[in-house]
């Protein structure tokens, strides 16, 4: 191989690199925006956000109510107060940092992502935790889970 063919089989696994970690820098772009417009715009102010559906049709909570003034207060540094807001909301974020780093790595790497996410055990857990989650903040006893 000559110099020219090293420099260009090198340069082409660079850019292949680069076009491989494009999807988790995008993803990584757009919850940044969505993070920092979310802690510019208060959802604690009215008219900013449309209220939850399920909320305003059923009186009740559902496992999303309070995650986006959760997120404003995180972004606000005030874990404390997001945690009274949605604390499975706030609970999952290390986990989705942990999985976006894991394919972020990856990809750069050239690596195929892994789908032991998608493991169905993980997400019928995932589920079930979520619909209890759902239930117990509605009844009187979980009353500190309500936003």
């Amino acid at each position: 191989m000559t110099e020219g063919t090293t420099a260009a089989v090198h340069g082409r696994r660079g850019a292949d690199r680069l076009r491989s970690v494009l999807a988790p820098l995008g993803v990584a772009a757009v919850t940044g925006a969505a993070f920092a417009f979310v802690g510019a715009v208060d959802p604690n102010q009215p008219g900013h956000y449309p209220t939850c559906p399920f909320l305003f049709l059923t009186g009740l909570y559902c496992p999303g109510c309070g995650t986006l003034r959760a997120m404003h207060a995180l972004a606000h540094a005030d874990p404390v107060t997001a945690l009274g807001l949605n604390p499975l909301a706030v609970a999952t974020i290390p986990f989705l940092l942990f999985w976006w780093g894991r394919w972020a790595v990856r990809s750069w790497q050239g690596r195929p992502a892994r789908t032991d996410l998608a493991n169905p055990i993980y997400l019928w857990a995932f589920l079930a935790l979520v619909i209890v989650y759902w239930v117990v903040r509605n009844l009187p006893f979980g009353r500190f889970l309500a936003p």
